[in-house]
């Protein structure tokens, strides 16, 4: 038996032995890696004729995660990338005379509509200037080939294929499904609108949902259509016949009807590039990607001490801590109390990308954001979405600006509790409760829902919505009453949200800085980015242990899930978007 300990024993600390060994080895070639690396950027410089290279080919968000030594050490990938590194790289080559053009790769821009447009934007701005940008793709996705219109020649390959069909959108019905499975969602909303919870009660889609939906959709189409119009010089009937008729899919079809200039493989395209240039066919085009142009919103100055911050908002609003993607409670409240307190930075803005969540929690940021308002200007700039409880935390500010093809307002309320009644009877299984009062069950998921219960949701429900509609009065100077006629759960375009004066300005991120350094009155300042989330051992390391992401994933989860980490009352009443709009 002893032999049997003594052996164990040694295998354990062979393995803790080869394991602290291999961590020690990979920190030091980490520390090798990160020297040279660091040395390498430090030595090289940005080369006279070079090229911006925009290959947007992974998941863009508001703001990309901190990119790690290790990853900058090892070459890895980053899994997203942030618009404010897109639209930082393309100011910078904006006003840097050695970069003389961009090469764009927007095949399948993994982004939203307002995102692209906003780089587009920037991309006009850059052309604008008197500099170049040059498009090349094998396959352009209709928002891909929206964004690759801006360029001054756009380039396919021969087999290229072109998406353009115009936009649509698709929503699953589970009415019939319920019933025959013995499987359904206890419904009560606020708003006729509010159609999140439509596909549980019905199996076709309302005259309201599909209203508001064909009302948006329009909307993005008349923005995007009439944009491409302006940079190929294509009538918009045109355009809409030739997406009614898809007579626009291959790259001949696509060069015929002069939405592209050429079509080449994609070393004829890095020569025409050379070409424009005047580089000799033997020398080396200087391509440059945006992390190697190591570029900023605006550039650190610490001769500055006027900040404006940036909290980006992204995710679903919950009553949890709060991350990169999870819109917390704690997280976002101590920044905005923190930012509050500091007397270097002068204004806020607010960036947000969500469509809402918790009310109890949209509620806390918004009395967060009233306190920080006494002390300094803040301003909000609208991304993709900012809905329901997006639009809750965005009420108040200062002044408003979003994207035309923003998902905003949503103003209403609902909730959702699944009923397992018909099923677990059909399986055999029997729920048996003992009670000391009428209604001290509460909610089951194997019983019908309880009158009583029901009419305190409806109750608590009513209360959210008429807060909810309160505060959009408040913050917007809109009478209560007219509130109503925008709310109701009705989703607006940033565009259709400025006729109504649900927000000021269409306008995105830099417009949204330039308008806080107004309020602020201050012309020299630093950019700050909030929050501030310190990567630990698990978030650095899951990159090249997969394991370990799986279980930085779990935890995540456990932490949203966790009954005792959210408020237990009434937990299922949410101000959330309608419906996932997925426009393609």
């Amino acid at each position: 038996m002893d032999f049997f300990k003594r052996f164990l024993a040694s295998c354990l600390g062979a393995v803790v032995g080869l394991g602290f060994l291999f961590f020690i080895i990979l920190f030091g070639l980490i520390g090798i890696s990160s020297s040279s690396s660091i040395s390498n950027i430090e030595r090289s410089k940005i080369e006279e004729n070079s090229v911006l290279e925009l290959n947007l080919d992974v998941p863009i968000r508001d703001r990309g995660p901190k990119t790690n030594v290790l990853e900058l050490s090892l070459e890895i990938s980053p899994k997203a990338v942030g618009l404010n590194q897109i639209l930082g790289a393309i100011i910078k080559a904006k006003k840097d005379d050695k970069i003389k053009g961009i090469s764009l790769g927007s095949d399948f821009i993994n982004a939203g509509w307002a995102q692209t447009q906003e780089i587009r934007n920037a991309l006009k701005d850059f052309k604008d200037s008197g500099k170049f940008i040059y498009a090349y793709s094998n396959y352009f996705s209709q928002k891909g080939y929206y964004l690759a219109s801006i360029a001054d020649s756009i380039f396919m390959n021969p087999l290229g294929m072109i998406e353009f069909k115009g936009l649509s959108t698709e929503i699953l019905y589970y009415d019939k499904f319920q019933k025959k499975y013995g499987v359904k969602y206890e419904v009560i909303r606020k708003g006729e609108y509010k159609s999140a919870v439509e596909p549980y009660l019905q199996d076709k889609m309302s005259d309201e949902n599909r209203s508001q939906i064909k009302k948006i959709l329009f909307t993005i189409w008349e923005t995007i259509s009439s944009e491409i119009s302006e940079s190929r010089n294509l009538s918009l009937d045109d355009l809409n016949f030739k997406a009614d008729n898809l007579l626009v899919t291959t790259s001949k079809e696509a060069l015929n009807n002069k939405f592209i200039d050429k079509i080449v493989h994609e070393d004829d395209y890095k020569q025409s590039i050379k070409n424009v240039l005047g580089i000799l066919d033997s020398n080396d085009l200087n391509l440059v990607d945006f992390k190697t142009l190591n570029s900023k919103i605006k550039d650190y100055d610490l001769k500055v001490k006027d900040r404006i911050a940036i909290i980006y908002a992204q995710g679903t609003i919950l009553y949890v801590e709060g991350n990169e993607t999870i819109i917390g409670e704690e997280l976002f409240r101590e920044t905005i109390d923190e930012l509050r307190e500091n007397e270097n930075v002068k204004a806020v803005v607010l960036r947000i990308d969500s469509p809402g969540g918790d009310p109890l929690t949209s509620d806390i940021l918004w009395n967060s954001i009233e306190k920080l308002k006494n002390n300094k200007p803040i301003v909000v700039s609208m991304g993709n979405v900012a809905a329901s409880g997006g639009y809750y935390i965005a009420c108040n500010a200062n002044k408003i600006l979003a994207n035309p093809m923003t998902i905003t307002g949503s103003i209403g309320v609902w909730g959702t509790l699944p009923n397992l009644e018909g099923i677990s009877s059909d399986i055999g299984i029997n729920a048996e409760q003992v009670n000391t009062h009428k209604n001290s069950m509460g909610y089951s998921l194997f019983e019908p829902l309880q009158s009583g219960y029901k009419n305190a949701m409806e109750r608590t429900i009513d209360e959210v919505y008429k807060l909810f509609k309160l505060r959009v009065s408040e913050g917007r100077t809109i009478s209560y009453e007219e509130v109503e006629n925008y709310a109701r759960g009705h989703v607006w375009s940033g565009k259709e949200a400025k006729k109504i004066g649900l927000i000021d300005e269409i306008g995105g991120l830099q417009d949204a800085i330039y308008e806080a350094s107004k309020l602020a009155e201050i012309e020299n300042f630093n950019i700050v980015e909030y929050p501030i989330i310190e990567e630990d051992f698990e978030s650095i390391f899951s990159e090249i242990i997969p394991s370990i992401q799986f279980f930085n994933d779990l935890k995540k989860i456990k932490d949203i899930t966790d009954p005792s980490s959210r408020s237990k009352s009434f937990e299922n009443i949410k101000t959330l978007l309608p419906f996932k709009v997925k426009i393609k």
